[in-house]
């Protein structure tokens, strides 16, 4: 009998340390995600300020909607170099497997850190055609939302793992009628296509969230901390990304024009 409770006893140990850890590991996710949204949030606000004037005479360059450029601006919107400040946040999302497997949890840390960095130099350009009212309006909704979505996700006892094949056809699709919509420039089909990724990316808040848990608590009884510092950032890039995908297809419809 005494062996019996000395069994329990362990077993209660062990299970009371796994969630102990388990919020440790998800306070850093979402650490590790809101100070990458910071960043973001603060790289995009002073790229717009460096790249607008409202003084005729140092303009270099002017927006389709009349906003006066200097000449770092027209360089960053207009010339070519727009282009691979659009496209090597994609690059490094690609690399971003490859690199966690190479270097230490920090450095994968900074890695992501200066991603988000370059995120916000590819976003500063809401600020030139949205209100900055409609954009905080949008930031705090989505917020909002993505707190609730993940929540669920973390506490319902569903097994969502299914949705992600589904959600990343979603996606692949999305990304299709993105493609077709820049020719066709149709008002319909761009509302349409926000409200579908913001479905989407709805759902994969509550999935990613889900697999954070569940990869974390296939995982811990290895006691490997490195790898679960590394999956934390993994789960942190995850969840940036939804956050930031539902924001901006949410924009796309919420957000008013300057």
């Amino acid at each position: 009998m005494a062996e019996f409770g000395n069994i329990q006893s362990g077993v209660g140990t062990r299970t009371a340390a796994i969630d102990a850890g388990l919020r440790a590991h998800m306070n850093k996710v979402y650490g590790t995600m809101s100070v990458g949204m910071l960043i973001t949030a603060l790289a995009a606000w002073a790229i717009a300020g460096l790249a607008t004037t409202t003084d005729p005479a140092t303009a270099a360059g002017v927006m389709p909607n009349g906003t006066m450029l200097t000449s770092f601006g027209a360089a960053i919107y207009t010339s070519a170099l727009r282009w691979v400040i659009m496209l090597a946040p994609l690059g490094m999302i690609f690399a971003f497997g490859a690199v966690t497997n190479r270097i230490s949890a920090a450095g994968a840390q900074l890695f992501f850190f200066a991603f988000a960095a370059l995120i916000g130099v590819s976003l500063s350009s809401i600020f030139i055609f949205y209100t900055t009212f409609s954009i905080v309006q949008t930031f705090l909704v989505t917020a909002i939302a993505f707190a609730g979505l993940s929540l669920w996700g973390y506490t319902t006892k569903k097994d969502i793992s299914g949705w992600g094949s589904f959600l990343i056809m979603g996606v692949i699709g999305l990304l299709v009628a993105m493609v077709i919509n820049w020719f066709l420039q149709s008002p319909a089909m761009m509302y349409a296509i926000s409200m579908i990724g913001v479905l989407i990316f709805a759902g994969l808040t509550a999935y990613d969230t889900q697999q954070i848990k569940t990869t974390y608590l296939a995982h811990a009884h290895h006691g490997d901390q490195e790898w679960l510092d590394k999956s934390a950032i993994h789960g942190a890039l995850n969840l940036y990304l939804d956050f930031l995908n539902m924001f901006q297809f949410l924009l796309m419809f919420l957000g008013n024009s300057e």
